[in-house]
């Protein structure tokens, strides 16, 4: 039987970890695999338990209960299935909450890039992708378009954030990715073992086999359709942050610099758009 137990109150403790804590206090971005995220509607819920993630509580609108989240509480276990009527939910989300369900679960350490890159000939590399929504719609863009893989720098929006998570319809838990690695300073964590971005990145993707490819306007740019490009074997498409585009480092080290051609005088799409053009382009070789 489900473990079910009613919240009146929405400042009990039970409801911290969805009202209360930040995205930083839930990450805990020193030690991951001890972090914790929220994954929203039963549709996204279900993904995340298909792919291994742990569950850590659930919270349910009350008349969802035998409703659209009826399948996902029947799923739970033991583990608490808190309720509560929609003015205490909407107090969480701000909004009528999506198909009536929240569901804290545990992370996972992050896997090595070799993990993550053996088998695979089509991958996104991601450089300080700080946006939540752009990185979930890049996410989801990269499973719908026969992307292998998204590797990330230490500076993007974490993938399981929870907007990231909703934008992309959960595709984060359908698409394997890991972070670069990050030097410990003093004032910054390691974010994982892996080998640092661009420098030592780039040399373990050329290891794989892969040609890099920067999204990037200069002057020797090739366009997206480049029958040289579509030919190659193994292709990292790395996209840059929203504002400056990628580092100057990062372009010069990659095997082609990459453009979209644009009409009516429009110099550049919203990263999460050209993500869309550029894998439709390449995923599909």
């Amino acid at each position: 039987m489900p473990n079910i137990i009613e919240i009146n109150d929405f400042y009990a403790p039970e409801l911290n970890v969805y009202a209360r804590l930040t995205e930083a206090q839930l990450m805990r971005k020193d030690k991951p695999e001890e972090g914790i995220f929220i994954a929203e509607s039963p549709k996204v819920i279900e993904r995340a338990l298909e792919s291994g993630y742990e569950p850590v509580s659930l919270l349910v609108e009350k008349r969802h209960l035998d409703g659209e989240a009826k399948d996902i509480v029947a799923k739970m276990g033991d583990i608490p299935v808190y309720t509560a009527e929609f003015e205490i939910i909407s107090r969480i989300t701000g909004f009528n909450l999506t198909r009536g369900a929240l569901c804290a679960m545990r992370r996972k350490a992050y896997p090595s890039l070799e993990e993550v890159l053996t088998g695979a000939r089509r991958v996104a590399i991601l450089e300080d992708v700080m946006n939540p929504t752009n990185v979930g719609a890049i996410f989801r863009s990269a499973a719908a378009l026969n992307m292998d893989a998204v590797l990330l720098s230490p500076g993007c929006a974490n993938p399981l954030y929870r907007r990231a998570i909703r934008v992309s319809m959960g595709n984060v838990f359908l698409i394997p990715w890991t972070y670069f690695g990050e030097e410990y300073t003093g004032a910054k964590y390691k974010v994982c073992d892996n080998p640092l971005w661009p420098d030592e990145g780039m040399k373990l993707l050329k290891e794989f086999g892969f040609k890099t490819a920067a999204m990037a306007l200069s002057d020797d740019s090739v366009s997206v359709d480049d029958e040289n490009l579509l030919a190659e074997d193994k292709i990292a498409v790395i996209l840059g942050t929203e504002g400056d585009g990628l580092r100057d480092t990062t372009i010069s080290g990659c095997d082609y610099t990459v453009k979209i051609p644009m009409a009516n005088g429009v110099d550049s799409l919203n990263v999460a758009a050209a993500s869309a053009v550029a894998f439709w382009m390449l995923g599909n070789r």
